[in-house]
């Protein structure tokens, strides 16, 4: 997706174009609210075809892009905003189907099957257990030099007229299938095959645990990120860097 966009950003302004994008999702999660950057030369936006106004942009990447890829707005930032360390907090969606016939051929896209029925308050109670800034070494895949300790800041379970279950998950960042490995282990306990003391337990382990079954990743969608204020971004960018370092990346 990001390369696709390149493609046509680079195609119109007529200069390569290299995105930074908020969050580096797995392959097969959605995104409805993603948000990168790319830095150009100001006369790129001064041609014929923008004429100085890059929200031009929006209605001629819609001509261009594939119907899986839309721009919603586009517009200059500071020199110091960064799409991936100016970022205070991620927000993720996930949705669940446990019944037995499984998603609406509408939905199915987007949501995922879990094959046993799923207790919600279990899952909160379990979901609760994991708030906060820990360390979620047994919910990620390691990466070389970046750290897996991060923020939960929300992570609670509602069912929607449908009786599909949805998540909202929001963090100041997320390791490589984190969020998946969160909804994976909170719905072993809402199944029944796990309790609430086994998820907490599992914020003590140092590695990957292999008890937690990642969830498949249709289900998942990166719906928000949130920035600070212009004369904030320098700053921001400095604690995230000191924090998680040059290969601490984000991904569901």
């Amino acid at each position: 997706m990001c390369e696709e966009l390149e493609t046509r950003l680079s195609t119109i302004l007529r200069v390569p174009v290299r995105l930074t994008v908020a969050g580096r999702t797995d392959a097969g999660v959605h995104a409805t609210g993603q948000v990168a950057h790319a830095v150009v030369p100001r006369s790129a936006l001064e041609t014929r075809s923008i004429s100085g106004d890059p929200s031009t942009l929006v209605g001629r990447l819609a001509k261009m892009c594939p119907d899986d890829i839309r721009v919603k707005e586009v517009r200059v930032v500071p020199d110091v905003f960064d799409a991936r360390f100016s970022a205070l907090r991620r927000h993720y969606r996930y949705r669940l189907d446990d019944s037995r016939w499984g998603p609406e051929p509408v939905v199915a896209r987007t949501t995922a099957t879990w094959r046993r029925p799923l207790d919600v308050d279990a899952m909160n109670a379990a979901s609760s257990e994991l708030l906060g800034l820990n360390d979620f070494a047994a919910f990620c895949r390691r990466r070389e030099g970046a750290t897996t300790i991060r923020d939960l800041q929300r992570f609670s379970w509602t069912r929607d007229a449908d009786g599909v279950l949805v998540g909202e998950v929001s963090a100041d960042a997320f390791c490589w299938s984190m969020v998946r490995s969160l909804v994976g282990a909170v719905a072993s306990v809402g199944d029944g095959r796990r309790s609430v003391d086994w998820c907490r337990a599992l914020l003590a382990e140092k590695t990957r645990s292999p008890q937690v079954p990642v969830a498949e990743a249709r289900g998942l969608c990166l719906v928000g990120v949130d920035y600070p204020a212009d004369d904030e971004l320098a700053a921001r960018n400095t604690v995230t860097r000191d924090v998680r370092g040059s290969t601490g990346c984000c991904g569901g």
